[in-house]
This record gives C-alpha cells, structure tokens and sequence, in this order.
C-alpha cells in the first residue's frame, strides 16, 4: 500500500473517527464493558479495523467469555489473517498484557489474553476488542 497508515497525522484521525472512536484507537482507551454494538452481535461477516477498514476477525471465531474482568467486550479465538494483526507488549495500568493493534494502521484493538477455556479446544486464545474500534460487513447472500 503506497500509502502508509501508521504516519497519518493526529489530525486525519481525530476528523475520520468519533471522539471515542479517537480515544479508543489512537490513544489506547478502552470502552465501558456492555456498552458496545458488538457485545452482542452475531450476525454472519468480517469484523474490520474502524479506522483503516483492514480484516481482523470473522463471524466464526466470535463467542462469549464467561472469565471475570473480560466479560463485555467483543471476543474472538482467531483472527481473520495472519499478519493483520500486531502484538505488543503492554506494562500499563500495573500489570502485563498483550496489546493488538491493526497491522495496517497501528490502531489499538484491544488485548490478546491466553488460557480461555471455552475456547481451549481452539487454541484458547481470546482477543478481546472494544467494539468501536470494529465496524462489520455482512456475509453477502
């Protein structure tokens, strides 16, 4: 792609997305727990980056978490490709996590938590996302 996500300006971002869209994304924010469109979603598709519009998770990799403190977000056991998605290491808040973050547009997506056992037949990865930083395409009939 000749034109490189990641050097956007603040400025582009804080026109293109919705100020908690702005603070979620490019700022590292997490939304309130249970107050995203995506919580409870199931409809058939591709969940993409709000941002940039990048393919991060399909439909069928989506489930609910039951684990404390994870339970009203978004949560998925793959993503959609490999490489649309980054892994960073994260040592805010006094603990340490796995941040994800868009391949494309370096936003931030949420975090990577291992060991979920309602999905440890599948690997037991769980991306947990915040919904704004998602939108979603609909399987095409």
């Amino acid at each position: 792609m000749a034109d490189d996500m990641k050097t956007k300006p603040d400025s582009y971002w804080k026109e293109k997305l919705t100020p908690e869209q702005y603070r979620v994304l490019r700022e590292k924010g997490t939304e309130v727990p249970g107050s995203g469109e995506f919580v409870d979603h199931d409809e058939a598709g591709i969940y993409t980056c709000a941002a940039c519009g990048q393919e991060l998770f399909s439909s069928d990799t989506k489930y609910e978490s039951s684990l404390p403190g994870l339970v009203g977000w978004p949560a998925f056991y793959a993503e959609a490709a490999k490489g649309n998605i980054e892994l960073k290491d994260d040592s805010s808040m006094g603990m340490h996590r796995t941040e994800i973050v868009c391949a494309r547009c370096g936003s931030h997506l949420g975090h990577l938590f291992e060991g979920d056992p309602a999905v440890e037949d599948k690997g037991g990865k769980h991306y947990c996302v915040n919904s704004c930083a998602l939108e979603f395409k609909g399987a095409k009939s």
